[in-house]
């Protein structure tokens, strides 16, 4: 069964409280399906520059919280909550919370963590990639046995949490669970334990650039959707796939931009023309290139950035549920 498009804006930056209110409450009345933040500290400075991430100048948490105050029926989440930052029974309890006070609207999106020099920066130990994904999993356990009547029972290599019920329980008896990664590791488990699966760049470099682009073209994420087959078995049909289109232009002149990106990463321009994480055309050429994504790949559920938030409308408006 073809599953209907979602779309999602995610933000970094606001100039004001104002300002932010304005643009969540922007994104539900275009129709986009969520609102999703990124888990990130680092302001302007030499590890920021290292990591080559745009600046997020608002923590996600209570982004998220104002966020849902101001809206009445989309989505809040974050894509994705690095497990390393905080300890799994107080992020969960976060979540929870927002799920609470929303009344049902959160998206729970949970990563292993990919930036050196944010860790580096904020002093927080950065264990090996294996380690990272173990305590993804075991952080997922404990969010599902959180929705669960009884007390908590997880005793992990990362994760211990013992001896209390975990509560708010879900507003309607479930929150959905998003994973994200790149890597073959944390997608076949994401496709084992995931509601939504986020595909990403594999960020084995620690920062963005031409490695992590190369390795999420068409060729390499059909790689990507077979891992979370691998993981997921019969229920791949039940799970949702998303993708965050990160280099989104809708211009009449599609092949000059793209050529222009593909310069700057090593890649043809008509590589990047069917780059998954990319969109360059027309309304009408990026709706037709996001059908062949879905045939081909199962893929949505997509992602763009909040400077995209008008442009990207009238595509939203074309495939919203369709």
């Amino acid at each position: 069964m073809t599953k209907p498009f979602r779309f999602s804006v995610q933000a970094f930056n606001t100039e004001s409280a104002a300002g932010w209110r304005e643009l969540v409450r922007k994104a539900e009345d275009l129709g986009y399906s969520a609102f999703q933040l990124a888990d990130h500290y680092m302001g302007p400075g030499p590890a920021l520059e290292a990591a080559a991430h745009p600046v997020q100048d608002i923590a996600a948490v209570p982004a998220m919280a104002a966020a849902a105050e101001a809206t009445k029926t989309i989505k809040i989440g974050c894509r994705v909550f690095c497990v390393s930052y905080r300890p799994a029974a107080v992020l969960v309890k976060e979540a929870m919370t927002i799920d609470f006070l929303s009344e049902g609207r959160l998206e729970f999106g949970l990563g292993a963590g990919w930036i050196t020099s944010e860790y580096e920066a904020m002093g927080i130990p950065m264990n090996s990639a294996g380690q990272r994904i173990q305590q993804l999993e075991e952080t997922i356990a404990l969010a599902k046995q959180f929705m669960k009547p009884g007390e908590l029972n997880i005793k992990g290599d990362y994760v211990q949490v013992s001896g209390f019920e975990g509560v708010p329980k879900p507003a309607k008896g479930a929150v959905p669970i998003m994973v994200g990664g790149g890597g073959q590791k944390v997608l076949t488990l994401a496709g084992r334990e995931a509601d939504i699966v986020s595909i990403n760049f594999n960020n084995r470099a620690g920062k963005i650039g031409p490695d992590g682009v190369g390795n999420s073209t068409h060729e390499e994420t059909a790689k990507k959707i077979g891992w979370i087959k691998d993981g997921a078995g019969a229920r791949f049909k039940d799970i949702e796939i998303e993708i965050g289109a990160y280099f989104t232009f809708v211009t009449d002149d599609a092949k000059t931009t793209a050529e222009g990106f593909g310069q700057m990463f090593g890649l043809s321009g008509e590589e990047m023309m069917r780059h998954p994480h990319a969109l360059f055309g027309t309304t009408d050429q990026i709706c037709d290139e996001l059908r062949r994504r879905r045939e081909t790949f199962g893929i949505s559920y997509i992602s763009v950035g909040g400077d995209n938030i008008d442009a990207f409308a009238p595509v939203v408006a074309k495939l919203n549920g369709k």
